[in-house]
């Protein structure tokens, strides 16, 4: 017998889609050079975390003069124009992933930092938005990952308790908030390679969604996969 949880919550940037990448190169259009220097690595220290946050990692990073809102506006126009009505590419086995859960009867729901109305545009448009009975966004909760905010609200609307709950995230800051908010998590890395940390929080982390399947049918769950 393979692993049958309470519910799953996925992250959805950088998880179910390919889009952190994405929004890096957006920014780096946006930022003319030394506008804003070493802007992916400042955008690194965001993956996660909610627009506030990110504004006070700019704001810290840059001086409090920096134009974030303008910025954030045009990097939005700009993601639209290039990914929008169902462009962003889907990661490698989430539709898979996501219909061998509801086969399995498992709720699923969205737990990300991304605004709830943006996250419901995208997942409608990608067509991953009927596999959801929740979509939880980081406009929702006072404190974004790495608190445990999100994903707690996540599991209160699918009514299930967050021990039950497994999470599949790709970036350190949703990990530590799943930790934090009690759940098991499986991390699949999108653009920062795991460490040490990331492998004592997590249950296994695996390349690909398709693996991530693979772990919760296989008949032996004892053993933890590593990549």
């Amino acid at each position: 017998m393979g692993i049958i949880p309470g519910a799953v919550l996925f992250d959805m940037d950088g998880t179910l889609f390919d889009s952190e990448l994405a929004t890096i190169l957006c920014w780096e259009t946006v930022v003319q050079a030394g506008c804003a220097k070493n802007i992916r690595d400042t955008l690194l220290r965001c993956l996660g975390i909610t627009e506030e946050e990110t504004r006070q990692v700019f704001q810290e990073v840059y001086g409090p003069d920096f134009p974030y809102d303008a910025c954030l506006r045009r990097v939005r126009l700009l993601r639209r124009e290039r990914y929008g009505g169902g462009r962003m590419p889907v990661k490698e086995g989430a539709r898979a992933l996501l219909t061998y859960f509801r086969r399995q009867g498992v709720p699923l729901a969205v737990a990300s930092s991304t605004p709830t109305e943006e996250a419901c545009l995208e997942l409608e448009e990608g067509g991953l938005l009927p596999f959801f009975k929740a979509v939880a966004g980081g406009d929702r909760v006072e404190h974004g990952k790495p608190a445990p905010d999100v994903f707690l609200l996540a599991a209160a609307e699918l009514g299930v308790d967050p021990a039950d709950c497994w999470v599949i995230e790709d970036s350190f800051n949703g990990v530590r908030a799943a930790c934090a908010a009690g759940m098991r998590t499986v991390m699949v890395p999108d653009l920062m390679a795991p460490d040490d940390e990331m492998r004592r929080l997590t249950a296994a982390i695996l390349p690909t969604l398709t693996e991530v399947r693979s772990f919760f049918c296989r008949e032996n769950n004892a053993r933890r996969m590593r990549i």
